[in-house]
């Protein structure tokens, strides 16, 4: 009975000491499952299949790159600063009075502009006109100081495209008449879709038209939006 004993308690042993090397063995052998399966993903991705997921349920981009981190950098991509930066890049011209011409054939005054201010590649400003460079959607903003006896005056905005010309705004005001030397402002403004070639240009429809070319007084601007 004493050697059954012995027997008994020395099987016990050798299971103790089996049965952790027993669980190491079998999470060795998960271990190397999951690590194959790997291998054939990247396998897989190298010869251009996209969309399969991880081990574990994770979805995986390109090499293996999860999704949470894709999202992340989406949001990284469309943040504050980078849709700052997309603004910087729209089309702006603010222009400013340099001087006046006036034409009898036409029975117009015509404003030739300074660059007050521009900002990207969609506009171009030459002399008396604004080009626009890329079509789009713009918003137009004009301003003249009058100081003229005519009871009434204001000015246009046209528009020149392949030959056809139209008139985008218009701006009239009454001029003061109990006044000696009467002045007076009008401005408007207006959102208009501009096709690339479009020529634009402000006038006043009177000869010799008194005006003041003030830069914070008479002012032309158009940007993208």
């Amino acid at each position: 009975m004493e050697k059954c004993y012995a027997v008994l308690a020395a099987l016990a042993c050798t299971c103790l000491v089996l049965t952790p090397l027993v669980m190491q063995w079998r999470h060795i052998r998960l271990l190397r499952v999951e690590l194959m399966d790997l291998q054939g993903n990247v396998r897989a991705l190298q010869k251009g299949q996209e969309g399969l997921c991880c081990p574990l349920g994770t979805c995986c981009g390109v090499w293996g790159t999860p999704a949470t981190q894709i999202s992340r950098e989406k949001r990284e991509v469309s943040g504050p600063k980078n849709r700052r930066k997309r603004q910087k890049q729209r089309s702006l011209l603010h222009l400013i009075p340099a001087f006046k011409h006036s034409y009898a054939e036409r029975d117009l005054t015509i404003l030739t502009w300074a660059l007050g201010r521009s900002q990207g590649v969609g506009l171009q400003v030459s002399g008396e006109t604004i080009t626009v460079v890329t079509e789009g959607t713009y918003f137009i903003y004009s301003q003249v100081l009058y100081k003229d006896n005519t009871w009434v005056m204001g000015h246009v905005i046209t528009k020149r495209l392949n030959g056809a010309e139209s008139k985008l705004m218009k701006c009239l005001k009454s001029m003061p008449s109990n006044l000696s030397d009467p002045v007076n402002t009008c401005y408007t403004a207006g959102v208009h879709f501009l096709e690339s070639g479009s020529v634009l240009e402000l006038s006043v429809p009177r000869q010799s038209a008194e005006l003041i070319l003030s830069a914070h007084a008479t002012f032309m601007g158009i940007f993208s939006i």
